[in-house]
């Protein structure tokens, strides 16, 4: 019997590191076409060799193979976060000059930290229970949220930010991480929901209740208010709001917000523009019983949240960002609660309605889960 697939994913990750230190170290491979040119033609051999590796038992569910390509480009990017951080050495000088100079941001550094642990954590855990013949769908959601939202603020803000002049051939290698999320969320949403076992009966019994009589409800419902004002509150303030107390909230308790890196103030548009719309929907989806939806998207929701939340925090204390645009110390605990309020919130209405999914239920689905529930 040989090694779990996990594992040989894993370890067949790690030699991104070979890969790294010789284009480190060959000055041929470092000029800026030269750099596409190999990182084309390593993806393309990773999936080969991926492919190969499984053609004697091939796995019927193509996500497999995005895993591992991916898998492969998390120990990159964590490389690159650790060397920017001074933890390690000798693997992506290269890239800082003729690559893509705008890793060193502070956001991109912790951008590569989500990446090469949250998201490496995830493929090796979804690849695991495809070989299990387990499902992962709801993980899968989550990781097609943080991704997506990963790469929708980090693509813009490179074009838009200080770093807008100094795009090299490379940029051009972030275009599968932006497309492929879009993909393989239109397909696990299409996916049958693994859901719980819920009688009728409950189902009824639940959705007959108002909002009063269900408390954890009514405070995510006023999270969820908060939110609203919170996200409309900052796309103001990223917008130029003329009015005092933006101004005095740029400057004295965000100022983060204007750095000229540009993907702050692309995140905050992406907030008001997209999740406001998702904030007031999930209000509406608490208090009206029958919104299946609620199920997938809360998910999709708390995984971009976590993403956007850990490297926007993680930017604004990061010792790369210029120390004007530090959180002031006199603001920090105020800022730091919201934001990780702002940022946990999604994550906790998640688990709700994924846990006790009877409110959000159906008479239709409930008794498609309790036959599915039967079968297995």
């Amino acid at each position: 019997m040989g090694f779990p697939r996990e594992i040989c994913v894993f370890l067949f990750s790690l030699t991104a590191l070979v890969v790294l230190y010789t284009m480190n170290n060959v000055p041929a491979f470092q000029e800026p076409m030269v750099i596409l040119e190999i990182g084309v033609a390593v993806l393309v051999a990773v999936f080969l060799l991926v492919y190969l590796a499984v053609c004697h038992n091939p796995p019927k569910d193509p996500l497999f193979y995005v895993f591992a390509e991916f898998s492969f480009t998390c120990v990159i990017d964590l490389t690159s976060a650790l060397e920017y951080d001074g933890f390690v050495s000798g693997f992506m000088e290269f890239y800082r000059k003729t690559g893509e100079p705008y890793l060193g941001t502070a956001y991109a550094i912790m951008m590569c930290y989500w990446d090469g642990i949250a998201h490496f954590i995830m493929y090796l855990v979804m690849v695991r229970r495809m070989s299990r013949r387990k499902p992962y769908r709801t993980l899968g959601i989550f990781w097609a949220g943080s991704l997506f939202s990963n790469m929708v603020v980090f693509v813009p803000g490179i074009v838009i930010g200080k770093y807008g002049s100094e795009i090299r051939p490379a940029f051009w290698l972030n275009m599968p991480f932006l497309l492929v999320p879009m993909w393989g969320a239109i397909s696990l949403f299409q996916r049958p929901r693994q859901l719980l076992m819920v009688g009728a009966s409950k189902v009824e019994r639940e959705q007959r209740k108002a909002l009063v009589w269900r408390p954890l409800d009514l405070l995510f419902v006023i999270y969820l208010l908060w939110a609203v004002a919170f996200t409309v509150f900052r796309g103001l303030v990223v917008l130029g709001c003329p009015l005092e107390f933006c101004s005095a909230y740029l400057n004295e308790y965000e100022p983060y917000l204007k750095d000229p890196v540009g993907y702050p103030k692309v995140m905050m548009l992406l907030f008001l523009f997209h999740a406001l719309p998702l904030l007031s929907s999930f209000a509406y989806g608490l208090t009206v019983p029958g919104c299946t939806w609620m199920l997938d998207w809360t998910v999709f929701f708390a995984g971009a949240m976590a993403q956007t939340q850990w490297s926007h925090i993680g930017a604004s204390l990061h010792p790369r960002t210029a120390a004007q645009y530090h959180i002031p110390e006199a603001a920090m605990v105020p800022v730091l609660l919201m934001n990780l309020l702002f940022a946990l919130g999604p994550t906790a209405l998640a688990l709700r309605c994924t846990r006790d999914p009877a409110f959000f239920m159906t008479s239709a689905s409930a008794g498609q889960a309790n036959h599915e529930k039967k079968l297995n």
